[in-house]
């Protein structure tokens, strides 16, 4: 069993939510430019805006809020 400095124990806290997230999922986005990165998040604004203008005009509110 390894010790750590002083200091340096795991946070229970962020031990226990450790387990829930993906880690593929942040290695994959990691290996990706900047620029691919910021394509990526420009892609999901477009899509959830396209989503709320569809739930608009699902529940018959048009453009205005």
């Amino acid at each position: 069993m390894s010790r750590l400095p002083p200091g340096l124990e795991p946070d229970p806290v962020i031990e226990a939510y450790k387990k829930d997230v993906d880690r593929t999922l942040l290695r994959e986005n990691l290996k990706l430019t900047v620029e691919q990165r910021f394509e990526r998040l420009f892609e999901l604004q477009r899509f959830a805006e396209e989503l709320r203008r569809a739930g608009r005009e699902a529940w018959g509110r048009g453009t205005d809020r």
